[in-house]
């Protein structure tokens, strides 16, 4: 359950982040990987719960892979510094 609720404050956060962003491809960066990240968390999740059926897909930032793990961490990375940008605005 902790691991759905941090996956859950992960979407908002990303949400927040690109709905305050003034520059509209900070804006629509940011939604894409937030995105890709949180689809492919809810479909891991679903397959081990077991109402989807069974995929490849990783779950983000758990992996055991380095690849799927080093992608993930440079994706958030991306967010980051959207967020640290001067025409956010986050406060």
């Amino acid at each position: 359950m902790c691991v759905i609720l941090l996956f859950v404050a992960f979407l908002l956060a990303g949400t927040r982040i690109a709905l305050n962003c003034d520059d509209t491809f900070g804006c629509l960066l940011s939604a894409g990987i937030i995105a890709m990240i949180s689809v492919q968390a809810f479909i891991n999740m679903g397959v081990v719960v077991g109402i989807l059926p069974t995929t490849g897909l990783p779950l983000p930032f758990f992996s055991a892979g380095g690849t799927s793990l080093s992608i993930t961490m440079a994706a958030v990375g991306v967010v980051l510094n959207v967020s640290r940008d001067a025409r956010c605005n986050l406060a």
